[in-house]
Formats: C-alpha cells, structure tokens, sequence
C-alpha cells in the first residue's frame, strides 16, 4: 500500500464550487481505481482519512457514503472498510510517440529531477501484463518530480526490468534522462505506445506537485520497447496542467474514402 504522509492538511479552497465531501469522495475514488487500496486490507479509519485530508469525520463519512451506495467499497462490520473496483478501465486517446523520443530525452536534460523513492518489488499485476513478463515479477521502481526552475510540474513512476535496473543507481537516476540510462545498458531505444487521459490529484501526490489534492491533472501511460521489440520500461506521469502541454504535429490525409488526420 503506497505511503500517506505527503497528504495535504487542508483538502482544497474553501471557495472552491464543490462542497469537502464531494471532493473526498472524487479523491478516494480515483484512489481505489488506480489500486492505491487492495482488496484484501481494510482502508485506513475514518479517523485517519480525516487527518490525511484535514477534514471532520462527518466529511469522510459523508464521501464513504457514497462510495458504499455505489459499490466501490464494502463496509464490514468488525472489520472494516474494503475497496471494490467496479468499473473497467478507461479507454483514453491513444497517441503515438513516433518522432519524440529524442525529444523527451531532451526533457530530461533541461529540467530538475527529484528521486522520491527508488528500489525493487514485486511489479503489479498491470505493469507485468504490459511489460509482458509472469505475474509478481521483481522489478525496479522509481517515484521522481521533474521541476523547471524550480517548479514541480510531473510526478513520475516508472518500472524497469531488473536487470537493466541494477545498471544504475539512484544518484544517477537523478542525474541521467532514464531513456539514456536505458539504452547505455545495451537497450537501443525504438518505439512507444502511450495513453493519454485526465485523473484527480491524490493528496500525496498533490504535496509534491503543490496543487490542491483533487486538483485535475493530465495523465499519460506509456511503454517502451526496444530494437527487438521488448518492453523495457513502464511509466506513469502525471502532470500539472498550468505548468506542461502536450503537443503533436497532425497533417490531413485525404483518400478516396474518407479523410483523416496523422501525427
């Protein structure tokens, strides 16, 4: 289960349009469909989500609520209260990177990074499914925030396969564009598959982008492969819309059917 001690003390403005408990409700949501919560231990206590969040236990209650009427958790007595996820996951844009791979190695040059965490574990059963590897598979993981001057603007979790993982370490994670770190350990970078959607700002992850938690951000999956076809990395970003813009170059093609747009 992933940390909270990054949690804001205060949910959000108090002149913001949506009353607490509706933005809890959006907050815990996003949570239990991202698997923050398994289903086999009890989320945290009333009392312990109403500290996480600022806010009075009537509020958690009153976003638990909800989340019960639509059953996205389970509420035991004696035991506790239990995540479900109820609904399939998402169908986002799916955008290709062809042509921008150098560019994000260019990212990583001109921007600060920040390693929050780093080590190895069991990779989910997500992340193994799309770095096509058996169930459970250790693997490298990483939590980073890019900044540019100073400013957080993404919050980074990848996964790698561990042999190309224990090539580096952490003080060069920091200092090294992964795709680079990648390649020097005999991965020639050769293609992508990225998706891209929107999500909720969870508030750890708010604390380190310095938004309010519940904030919109822009979401982006991605895996990449190598030369020969392999996936050799996972990666999750997510980024402060004020602060980073996704942008592609399209041109019109026409045939004698129908007309279309390609990046």
């Amino acid at each position: 289960m992933a940390s909270f001690s990054g949690r804001s003390a205060a949910l959000a403005d108090e002149g913001a349009p949506w009353p607490k408990h509706h933005r809890v409700y959006l907050v815990l949501r996003q949570e239990i469909e991202d698997g923050t919560y398994g289903p086999d231990a009890p989320m945290p206590s009333e009392k312990v989500l109403a500290q996480q969040f600022g806010v009075s236990r009537i509020t958690i209650r009153k976003a638990m609520e909800r989340l019960s009427q639509e059953g996205s958790v389970d509420r035991e007595r004696g035991r506790g209260t239990f995540a479900r996820r109820t609904r399939s996951e998402p169908s986002p844009v799916e955008a290709s990177l062809s042509g921008n791979i150098e560019n994000l190695v260019a990212l990583g040059l001109e921007t600060e990074v920040t390693v929050i965490e780093f080590g190895y574990g069991r990779a989910p059963a997500g992340v193994c499914a799309a770095m096509a590897c058996a169930p459970d598979t250790v693997m490298q993981r990483a939590v980073r925030i890019r900044s540019l001057n100073g400013r957080p603007f993404s919050h980074l979790v990848t996964w790698l396969p561990e042999e190309i993982g224990r090539t580096f370490d952490r003080d060069m994670l920091g200092t090294t564009p992964i795709l680079k770190l990648i390649e020097q350990a005999g991965h020639s970078i050769a293609t992508a598959k990225q998706t891209i959607s929107a999500c909720l700002a969870t508030p750890d992850v708010a604390a380190l982008l310095e938004v309010e938690p519940g904030s919109a951000l822009l979401s982006v999956h991605r895996v990449v492969f190598d030369r020969n076809g392999r996936p050799v990395e996972w990666i999750r970003g997510l980024y402060r819309p004020d602060t980073y813009a996704h942008q592609s170059e399209i041109a019109r093609s026409a045939s004698s059917t129908r007309t279309i747009w390609n990046t």
